[in-house]
């Protein structure tokens, strides 16, 4: 898809985001409305254009004038006023929030009573749209406070007094003085946090969230911190106080429960989630919420994703709901970015002062723009508080600190003003005596032996003849003779479960996903002729939730017992940095025997005219997740409402249901040499499934009129528009295993199937393969939804 993009805003901000948009392959044409000095020239299919960021209706007409299909809004009135809407009407993909999502910065009021309501941890705090009851407030407490005009204040509605009178100050300034106007109709007295600051911005599209590195902003205008507050000096990212188990907390308890909870509320967040979080001794708390990029955390970080990674992509992904198929890269450097302001700002300041830029020293040191703007006669001036700022990438954060202050030294303005000490909280001398512990670094062995006690008594029920199922050692052993073997092949399987699991983690349902997975790999052993005899799990995630990942191995045992086979071992990984909030994946090995001469499929003995049977599936198994999970989220259907194709299960229930084990229908005909070969329906569905198990020279002829289409499929078909040729590739379709079979043994081998609570058809038959025809042929598919 060809892209042409409207960004929105003239700061810093959108200078570094034309910046990073302007490399991917997939963008034709940027226009920034209005931009800066920056955007206007240097930058290559990247053109200003005249039009005020709250001129929706200019933006509209100029968007549908030049095919515009992505809009970009920078800053967070427009975001506030609701321009998503305004372009989603017109069939415009925004990368942004909605208007009742960006109340999350819009109103303070609104986000802090959110965070109460989901349990996000915060500071103390009451609203107040009364003078004289606020102040009544204020002079209650014992404690320190933060006073904040609700509304949007450009960043500046935010004053700490440290005395009761300059609290009492405080509000008259906001609330009577109107220094913020409408912004300070209501405001905010939140308990004063102390520790460091963290600046999260993470990409959501309503469902997945990923953060970028961690940074941590200057907002007073001095070094030191001293001094009135600004739009921010200086950032560098990542912060090295923000450890990986620190991230992995604030993932945990902040960044995931607020988009799960935006979407439960009915405003799902798409586009970039700010969040300020405050380090404090109890914990991380947030201390506010933006809805767009910060500025200038922007400039930090942008120049650390990879070469390869598409931010473009990335917006375009967002919007699509398809943020999880997508891979995020940084490069492992640091990023520092240098503010330079007009002299006199945050207060008064000159305007039009000329700037001159020298010649950079490398191309990992960058200069963006914000209150710049290009003269009639090709000047560049001066045209704002926040002039421009130097930014830079390096292997280390002091070298990436000295090469920032290099990119000042090009910078030639009048009267210029900048601190000196950006980063000067990372190098504050490390705490003597501090010990480091695997628990520190976010891996939990006590948590791990635990589980192991929890799972125990479950894994003990899946014992079989040749193998104990006692876990704690280092493998598993099982004894082929004490399970009646003679001169037994050994027969193996490996598989996991797919996307389903972002279902199962999505819906708190762990359990059913185990039974997955013993059956993606258990069915494709019985397919061979093998019966499994023992089986191994690996279960992988950021941090261990004992619940959570007792329920899965619980459906793993649950499973091993369908399926006759002993659960003999497995492992359980924590890995932080590698996987992120409540995400986990699972992988499992199936072991299975089958004596020599008794292996299938038995394609010499499969001729023209063999039928082919086909067993029920229970629903869509394990395969094609992503297809159906984006179709749900294309019908706007929540995984917790009643499922459209089955009201008397929710989505995510029926979505769930675990995949059918065959096993112990199967054996029974295996052994009585009924079965000529047999496919398990994964992800190719039946027309690439079939043909693993036939000769080359035999090809299947499947009548899809022989059984019924389950309702999940003829919804997802129906809701997504899918052509029938693609989702016979995707999905079973109602049919999770085929068997070849001679005519003269299928009335016995029905019969059998049937006495074990299969769903038997006959769905087609063999016949010779045809030079240029597909050799398996699903014909009859005029109903299937």
């Amino acid at each position: 898809m060809s892209l042409r993009i409207l960004l929105v805003g003239n700061g810093g901000r959108e200078h570094a985001l034309a910046w990073k948009l302007a490399q991917s392959p997939l963008v034709e044409k940027i226009w920034v409305a209005p931009g800066n000095g920056g955007t206007a020239k240097g930058l290559k299919n990247v053109e200003n254009v005249a039009i005020d960021s709250a001129d929706f209706a200019g933006l509209v007409k100029f968007a549908g004038e030049r095919d515009v299909n992505l809009v970009v809004p920078g800053p967070e009135q427009p975001l506030v006023d609701g321009i998503e809407s305004v372009f989603r009407k017109v069939g415009i993909k925004v990368f942004g929030p909605s208007e009742a999502a960006a109340r999350m910065e819009g109103s303070k009021t609104f986000s802090k009573d959110f965070m109460a309501k989901h349990n996000i941890p915060t500071a103390a705090y009451k609203n107040f749209t009364d003078f004289a009851e606020a102040k009544a407030y204020v002079a209650s407490v014992d404690h320190n406070v933060v006073i904040k005009a609700s509304g949007l204040a450009a960043g500046k509605g935010v004053l700490i007094p440290t005395t009761k009178q300059e609290a009492y100050d405080a509000l008259k300034e906001i609330m009577e003085d109107r220094a913020f106007g409408a912004a300070g109709d209501e405001v905010v007295i939140e308990e004063c946090l102390v520790g460091d600051e963290l600046s999260i911005l993470a990409f959501s599209d309503g469902y997945t969230v990923v953060d970028l590195p961690p940074a941590q902003d200057h907002k007073r205008i001095f070094d030191g911190d001293n001094g009135p507050n600004t739009g921010g000096m200086g950032t560098y990212a990542p912060a090295p106080v923000a450890s990986s188990s620190l991230i992995e907390e604030i993932r945990t308890t902040i960044i995931k429960p607020t988009i799960d909870g935006m979407r439960k509320d009915g405003f799902p967040f798409v586009g970039m989630l700010f969040t300020g979080v405050m380090l404090t001794a109890s914990g991380p708390k947030v201390l506010e919420y933006n809805v767009r990029f910060g500025d200038p955390e922007t400039q930090s970080i942008l120049p650390l994703l990879s070469k390869e990674t598409d931010l473009a992509e990335i917006f375009l992904a967002c919007c699509e709901h398809r943020l999880d198929a997508i891979t995020i890269e940084t490069t492992g450097q640091f990023g520092v970015t240098v503010v330079v302001a007009a002299g006199g700002y945050p207060g008064k300041y000159e305007k039009k002062s000329p700037i001159t830029l020298d010649a950079l020293d490398d191309d990992e040191t960058f200069i963006f723009h914000a209150g710049t703007t290009i003269t009639a006669d090709g000047v560049l001036v001066s045209d704002g508080g926040r002039v421009i700022a130097a930014s830079a990438v390096a292997p280390s954060l002091e070298e990436a600190v000295k090469k920032a202050y290099l990119g000042v030294d090009k910078i030639h303005m009048k009267d210029m003003q900048f601190r000196k000490d950006i980063a000067y909280r990372a190098f504050r001398e490390k705490k003597q005596g501090e010990v480091f512990t695997y628990a520190k670094a976010g891996v939990s062995v006590d948590d791990g032996a635990e589980l192991v006690e929890r799972i125990k008594a479950k894994v003990k029920s899946t014992a079989r003849s040749g193998a104990d199922a006692e876990l704690g050692g280092f493998g598993g052993v099982f004894d082929l003779k004490a399970a009646g073997f003679k001169d037994p092949l050994i027969v193996a399987a490996t598989d996991g479960v797919g996307t389903k699991v972002k279902i199962a983690q999505l819906s708190g349902i762990n359990n059913t996903v185990g039974i997955d997975l013993v059956a993606m790999n258990v069915n494709d052993l019985v397919v061979q002729g093998a019966e499994p005899l023992m089986f191994l799990d690996y279960f992988a995630c950021s941090q261990l939730d004992l619940d959570v990942s007792a329920a899965f191995v619980g459906g793993v045992a649950d499973g091993c017992i369908l399926a006759g086979c002993a659960l003999v071992g497995g492992e359980t990984a924590e890995m932080p940095g590698i996987y992120h909030g409540d995400d986990y994946d699972a992988g499992g090995t199936a072991i299975g025997a089958v004596e020599r001469g008794q292996t299938l499929p038995r394609t010499d003995e499969m001729a023209a005219g063999d039928v082919l049977l086909g067993l029920g599936s229970a629903g869509v198994h394990s395969n094609g997740f992503s297809l159906v999970r984006k179709i749900v989220e294309y019908a706007g259907l929540g995984y917790d409402q009643p499922a459209p194709w089955d009201t008397s299960k929710s989505t995510q229930e029926s979505l769930l249901t675990p995949t059918r084990i065959y096993v112990k229908s199967l054996l029974p005909p295996i052994k009585k040499g009924l079965i000529l070969g047999m496919a398990h329906i994964t992800g190719g569905g039946l027309v690439e499934n079939v043909p693993r198990m036939l000769p080359l020279h035999l090809s299947a002829k499947i009548d899809g009129s022989t059984w019924p289409v389950l309702p999940v499929f003829k919804w997802v078909g129906r809701t997504g528009s899918v052509p029938v040729e693609d989702i016979n590739k995707t999905l079973n379709m109602g049919i999770g295993m085929v068997i070849a079979a001679k005519k003269e043994s299928v009335d016995e081998l029905v019969a059998l199937l049937k006495e074990n609570g299969e769903k038997v058809y006959t769905i087609g038959e063999l016949a010779e393969t045809v030079e240029g025809v597909e050799r398996c042929v699903v014909s009859n598919t005029e109903d299937w939804y």
